[in-house]
């Protein structure tokens, strides 16, 4: 039985169906968004040599910003994982490797000539095979998840347990090796986990937040206040304390979509949740280019606002591209070919993180 079953049948707390869940799409989009903002800041920040008010927001997410998505990542994983091996590569191995093939080739093509002109083209066609050991650019993500989605399964008659402080000594250890595939394997794969071993619980701490709002709302205050402080103290980057910052800013960001759900309010968080993964392969075109357009224009002075436009541009630009994609028949950049199915083809939407 998979640990989070387990966990379900003693403490008689249930994790709903594969069905969307409002909070979850908004969770989703609060990372989503978080994501391409720290994307823009920092190249924005790093292109123009100086800072502006956007890096405050960056520092105030980074304990938490991919802990978070990653633990979202593995909440419904309990509900697919006993399938059987043909089916489950095909949904959690095939289905990001398809993605990644097809947007590190576009990246890397809009990145080509700037490698050329750095290292000469003789050498670009390595550093393109290169990518398929060493994720390319801000697709190491979709890179990483699959091998997360093997490691469970294959661990899965393992005890929970040992699993669990295993992952945990891993964060804690800080381990830099250089090679991305290793370090943020060690840095993240504990959150992932957790969503995986503790869904139930997750959803529990939704379902409390949603009966009381003001309750919710004073812990995330708190939250807030200290997250604030040790970041501003550099306490965040401390061993244990960032792994306890990388769950409480989960439980965070869990707590402010269930209220937001609950309310019904900034539904464009939900839309963006639910096409979480269209805005994540698709930001850095129209980031790039915005960027660019902006500091050589110098039309806006203030490297913040700056900041804020390209983020803003990088959501919005990565939704059109994708309207545009559909409307012009290159549904491809975003929905799977059935060539590219090795198992039969599931019925509802091609691109779902949690499925």
């Amino acid at each position: 039985m998979a640990p989070s079953g387990a966990i379900a049948g003693s403490g008689g707390i249930k994790a709903p169906s594969a069905a969307r869940v409002d909070w979850v799409d908004y969770a989703k989009g609060i990372c989503i968004i978080m994501v391409v903002m720290m994307h823009s800041v920092l190249g924005v920040e790093l292109a123009a040599g100086e800072t502006g008010f956007m890096q405050v927001l960056v520092a105030f997410a980074k304990p938490f910003r991919m802990p978070d998505f990653f633990l979202i990542s593995g909440l419904f994983l309990a509900l697919v994982i006993d399938r059987d091996w043909r089916t489950y590569l095909d949904r959690k191995v095939v289905h990001f490797a398809y993605f990644y093939v097809v947007w590190v080739t576009i990246q890397f093509g809009f990145k080509a000539p700037a490698f050329a002109a750095e290292a000469g083209w003789h050498n670009v066609g390595l550093l393109y095979l290169e990518s398929f050991i060493e994720p390319f650019g801000t697709l190491w993500f979709i890179y990483l998840l699959p091998i997360f989605f093997v490691v469970t399964k294959l661990t899965r008659e393992l005890p929970p347990l040992a699993i669990w402080l295993v992952a945990a000594a891993l964060e804690t250890a800080r381990i830099t090796t250089g090679w991305t595939v290793i370090d943020e394997f060690c840095a993240r794969f504990i959150y992932f986990y957790s969503g995986y071993l503790f869904a139930p619980y997750v959803f529990a701490l939704s379902d409390r937040a949603r009966k009381h709002p003001a309750l919710a709302l004073a812990a995330l205050a708190t939250w807030a206040l200290v997250n604030a402080g040790l970041v501003a103290s550099g306490a965040s980057e401390w061993t244990l304390v960032s792994l306890l910052l990388g769950f409480a800013g989960a439980c965070a960001i869990i707590t402010m979509g269930t209220l937001l759900a609950r309310a019904r309010w900034m539904n464009v968080l939900r839309f963006c949740g639910e096409h979480s993964i269209v805005i994540y392969l698709a930001f850095f075109l129209p980031m790039a280019a915005t960027r660019t357009l902006l500091l050589r224009s110098g039309i806006i002075p203030d490297i913040g606002t700056v900041s804020l436009i390209v983020t803003v541009a990088g959501v919005i630009g990565a939704l059109a591209i994708w309207q545009a994609a559909l409307r012009l028949n290159a549904r491809f950049l975003f929905e799977r070919p059935d060539a590219f199915w090795i198992a039969p083809k599931k019925v509802g939407p091609a691109l779902q993180v949690a499925e």
